[in-house]
């Protein structure tokens, strides 16, 4: 299976706790102004990867505690990047995801089937667009005061919203 990717980075320390290997892919037709990738917004631009390409550079490093998958926006490849996920809990990481699209838009019962399997194999979901005006830097894990930090296992078991920081 291929994806789409911008980059990569095998050992972050600013997107989620603990040691990260972050995926960012490619494609984003949200256009927040002021966004922190822009370079991720080309839906033809980045290069195709191959799934064992990823869990290779994953597994080459015993010290990662998660996975974080970033863009871009991640739920234009959900197929792919809820298969990263489920590999990525099967290597016993965490999964974090970054995603331009509020909780709500995922979970309307019109969306895209294959959003809720990316859903599934998240851990935390920092969702909602970057709002330039609304910018902090006081915020774990977020780049604007309308984006949150959720818990979405527990969020999709509570059917509510069930936010990890305020």
């Amino acid at each position: 299976m291929d994806g789409r990717i911008c980059s990569t980075v095998q050992d972050s320390i600013v997107d989620g706790p603990g040691l990260r290997f972050v995926v960012f892919l490619q494609g984003c037709t949200l256009n927040c102004p002021e966004c922190h990738n822009p370079q991720t917004h080309d839906l033809n631009g980045g290069y195709l990867v191959n799934l064992s390409e990823l869990l290779e550079q994953i597994d080459s490093n015993p010290l990662l505690k998660g996975l974080t998958v970033s863009g871009g926006e991640p739920f234009l490849q959900a197929e792919f990047a809820s298969e990263l996920a489920r590999r990525a809990h099967d290597r016993g990481l965490d999964v974090w995801c970054f995603t331009g699209k509020t909780w709500e838009e995922l979970t309307n019962p019109n969306a895209p089937p294959e959003w809720g399997l990316l859903l599934e194999q998240t851990d935390v979901l920092v969702d909602g667009p970057f709002v330039a005006k609304k910018r902090t830097l006081a915020m774990p894990w977020r780049g604007s005061g309308n984006q949150r930090v959720i818990d979405v296992q527990a969020s999709l078991e509570g059917g509510e919203v069930i936010c990890l920081h305020n």
